[in-house]
């Protein structure tokens, strides 16, 4: 059991307990007084150890205040590693070559270790997350400043490390911030690499869209083949990731078409990347209700929505009033919301029949 299983465990107490005082109120026989009684005492004594373990919230009010201590830890590890950074540039040019190195070292592997040893002291993981994010901070920086130090080269290899220790410590601290930075580290890389072979220099891997493609097939592909089970949110973090790389590049080039791969004029290339963003932000839609995938279908209809809005402003905005422009976009969106209703109905129903 993690936090996150934890609290949906201690919400579930709660709304059990509300449950019966509602069947009470609306005259509903109460269970036996002793059997209430027992699973009172075992729920008092699960959220007490709960608590004690995994620092769950009570109530709402606790909910919030977690909230505000997240965002405080956040704001709190931009800071530091702000302030390493900069107290690095502030003495670098006072410190011999030998020091240099030896300090860059001492930061990383010592803020690695604090963070190990924080995280076996610190239930809530506030503080945990805070050394977390120093850690990968002061580890960028090692790399940078050591590639600097030595006249390297940029090279898209140093995504690899960097993903690497992001990765390693998003799941061993419960933290998505850093999983979306080894995801990004992950999506930098194999878009440089497809650049590459291309024939383009790395570092202008953006300059063409199309290179994050296998980036997406990775992203959406690969936990499938990892057990995300104990860390709540991951498996979602991954899929939405692996469609951004794939939509957010095919929404570029349905309206743009710079940097395309392709041959031939700009207008036929459009067409085809507006055509293609129909096609697979419908398959994000069917994929996501098979396989109950919240994040996917709601990333689909997104998408969906995003690419016949822009349709709608690229065909009718010059050639119809304006107030006919708008009252056609209400008319599609509820037209698109007796849609999904029905794929939502018909969803409950294949489930209803399974169970």
């Amino acid at each position: 059991m993690n936090r996150s299983s934890a609290q949906q465990r201690a919400d579930a107490i709660v709304g059990f307990d509300q449950e019966l005082r509602r069947l009470a109120d609306e005259g509903v026989p109460a269970p036996d007084p002793a059997w209430r009684e027992a699973v009172a005492v075992h729920h008092r004594q699960l959220l007490a150890t709960l608590a004690r373990q995994f620092n769950i919230d009570y109530d709402a009010g606790a909910r919030h205040l977690s909230l505000g201590m997240r965002i405080v830890s956040f704001l709190g590890a931009v800071a530091l590693a702000a302030a390493v950074y900069f107290l690095f540039h502030r003495f670098w040019g006072l410190l011999a070559t030998p020091w240099q190195v030896g300090v860059l070292l001492a930061a990383s592997l010592g803020s690695l270790l604090a963070c190990v040893l924080i995280r076996e002291h610190d239930a809530s993981g506030y503080f945990t997350k805070l050394a977390a994010l120093v850690a990968f901070a002061c580890f960028v920086i090692n790399i940078s400043l050591l590639g600097t130090l030595f006249n390297l080269a940029p090279s898209d290899t140093a995504l690899l490390p960097w993903a690497a220790l992001a990765l390693l410590l998003a799941y061993s601290c419960d933290l998505r911030l850093l999983l979306v930075a080894g995801i990004a580290c992950i999506a930098a890389y194999i878009a440089a690499r497809t650049g590459t072979f291309g024939g383009m220099y790395w570092l202008g891997f953006g300059e063409r869209p199309e290179n994050f493609f296998p980036a997406a097939v990775v992203l959406f592909c690969l936990p499938q083949f990892i057990d995300q089970s104990r860390h709540a949110g991951f498996a979602q973090t991954w899929r939405v990731s692996g469609l951004l790389c794939l939509m957010l590049p095919m929404l570029l080039l349905a309206n743009w078409a710079w940097g395309s791969y392709l041959s031939g004029s700009t207008r036929v290339i459009q067409h085809v990347y507006q055509v293609a963003g129909f096609l697979f932000s419908a398959a994000a839609i069917w994929l996501g209700i098979r396989r109950g995938w919240g994040e996917v279908v709601n990333t689909g209809v997104t998408f969906f929505a995003i690419f016949l809005y822009t349709r709608f402003f690229d065909w009718w905005w010059d050639a119809v009033p304006k107030y006919l422009f708008f009252a056609l976009l209400a008319l599609t969106a509820v037209l698109l919301l007796f849609v999904f209703g029905r794929l939502r109905r018909a969803a409950g129903q294949s489930r209803e029949e399974r169970t």
